[in-house]
């Protein structure tokens, strides 16, 4: 699959790969999204018996929904920003600590077509994974095309980050 350019078939086979490697280890996802507005929950409650593995998503799109439903703190929105690896972080660790889950992913970023600046352009995307273990990941994305696009690979991203970060 293609990261720079996920058809829906391409989404559905990830979250069904997600799903099938979930299941084997009787672990559970939870989401944190900000700039994709829910797709990652969406593409997840796609394949049939996504219940088995999905225990929930928190849309967070504004700075303050971040800090009043995860609890990331308002300094660090303050002095890094909604689109950077300490919110993302911040905002995978709260998703854990209010769910069951045993993997949280978050995303924020700017998709366009405006919001971007010469430090963080249009299609800056900030990823975390964290586990339950402990270990946590990110990773920053300069993703290119419309809104569509950058929201459409960060989904992708999300997804293969799970793959390739959860526990043996």
């Amino acid at each position: 699959m293609s990261i720079t350019n996920p058809t829906d078939q391409n989404l559905y086979e990830l979250a069904t790969q997600v799903g099938n490697a979930l299941r084997a280890r009787k672990q559970k996802l939870a989401l944190a999204e900000s700039c994709t507005g829910g797709w990652i929950g969406k593409v997840i409650t796609d394949v049939a018996g996504s219940s088995h593995w999905f225990d929930c998503g928190f849309v967070t799109y504004s700075n303050t929904a971040k800090s009043e439903i995860l609890g990331v703190q308002e300094a660090t929105l303050a002095h890094y920003s909604a689109v950077s690896a300490e919110t993302v972080i911040e905002m995978a660790m709260r998703t854990l600590s209010r769910s069951r889950a045993d993997v949280a992913v978050a995303v924020s970023g700017i998709a366009g077509p405006d919001g971007g600046s010469p430090q963080k352009p249009v299609g800056t995307v900030y990823l975390a994974w964290a586990l339950r273990s402990g270990s946590i990941q990110t990773q920053v994305c300069h993703f290119a095309g419309d809104r569509e696009a950058v929201r459409r690979q960060t989904v992708a991203m999300a997804l293969q980050g799970v793959l390739e970060g959860i526990d043996p």
